[in-house]
């Protein structure tokens, strides 16, 4: 009878214990992952924002990733006319670090409406663009972070020099301050770098404005992209980069940057685009990233963040222009302290 009495008091206690670890394991489970409160569940994220434009209303295309009120990181893809697909790799390091993370497509990008109107394709724009989203999401000054790559990494700092007082935290990735000074470091610096005789074929191409010529496009591709806009064989290339240049809008890219990211040629409206002199302005803490293989200067970047007052520079030293790939340890691990350096008031 004891024997039969204990083993009841033991059975008790076993999934008693059982029965509360249950319970706590459920009260501390992160809700970074559960979408069930939100009016986006049933597109997994995904809200088609309408943007007020001067030509109507149109809806640009974003898609949120994880629940965190503290950190929201709204990302601003590059070409002009790229896709957020650029930054499919985010999956792979955001989520373990509870951030919360939104995909979006800028007008007249491919997940985007696309009005085609060429008067909608200035700064001006796109800034007041990040704003109506801003608002659309809830992002303000105590968890917004803005992260600008490339084009993104111009609209970026456009959009701080504007509405600094609406940001948590600042990151321009891959981007100079200047353009013209892009054009000058593609020139002196990058193309010499090339086999003489592929240069003299680019630039001959170029002078015939015939861009348009599919040897152009192989040349930059096999000698340029190759290694400065991902360093990795073009067969390897991952298929999210892939989609995003296949899904690039030629239009807006041509009319704001040019033929190539060789630089800005011919007549492109960003080509005199310069706010070195304004980035001492910009008091929101702020991270740029340069890379060492980068089609932008590292050490111009090295000194935008010293222009910032406060500024931190991270540079990949095995990266190109899509330093988020080809040197993604690094690349990641710099990010991810400068967020939660300032989301937990240590940054420096």
């Amino acid at each position: 009878m004891r024997y039969f009495f204990a083993i009841i008091v033991f059975l008790s206690l076993f999934f008693g214990c059982q029965k509360n670890q249950e319970l706590t394991q459920t009260e501390s489970k992160s809700v970074y992952m559960d979408y069930s409160n939100s009016e986006d569940q049933f597109t997994g994220g995904i809200n088609m924002i309408p943007i007020t434009t001067s030509k109507g209303i149109f809806k640009v295309y974003t898609k949120r990733v994880g629940n965190n009120p503290k950190i929201k990181v709204l990302l601003l893809h590059g070409g002009p006319g790229g896709t957020h697909e650029f930054f499919d790799c985010f999956d792979g390091y955001f989520p373990n670090e509870e951030i919360e993370y939104v995909y979006y497509d800028q007008l007249d990008s491919y997940y985007s409406d696309k009005p085609n109107d060429s008067t909608l394709w200035t700064t001006e724009h796109f800034v007041e663009e990040v704003e109506q989203v801003r608002k659309a999401l809830n992002m303000d000054k105590n968890n917004f972070y803005l992260y600008g790559q490339s084009w993104g990494g111009i609209l970026a700092m456009e959009y701080a020099l504007k509405y600094q007082d609406n940001l948590k935290g600042l990151i321009i990735s891959n981007m100079m301050s200047s353009a013209p000074e892009y054009g000058k470091y593609a020139e002196e610096v990058l193309g010499p770098q090339m086999p003489p005789e592929v240069l003299k074929e680019i630039k001959e191409l170029e002078a015939k404005e015939d861009y348009a010529n599919p040897r152009y496009t192989e040349l930059l591709m096999t000698h340029y992209y190759s290694k400065h806009a991902l360093r990795l064989p073009l067969e390897e290339w991952p298929k999210s980069v892939e989609l995003a240049f296949q899904h690039l809008n030629p239009k807006i890219y041509l009319y704001m940057q040019g033929p190539s990211e060789f630089g800005m040629a011919g007549n492109a409206t960003l080509k005199s685009w310069d706010v070195s002199d304004r980035l001492k302005t910009i008091n929101t803490p702020t991270l740029v990233i340069g890379a060492t293989h980068d089609t932008m200067d590292p050490k111009h970047m090295e000194w935008m963040s010293n222009e910032l007052p406060n500024g931190r520079f991270l540079l990949c030293p095995n990266g190109s222009h899509l330093a988020q790939y080809d040197d993604q340890k690094v690349y990641f691990k710099g990010l991810i302290s400068f967020i939660k350096d300032v989301d937990d008031g240590t940054f420096k």
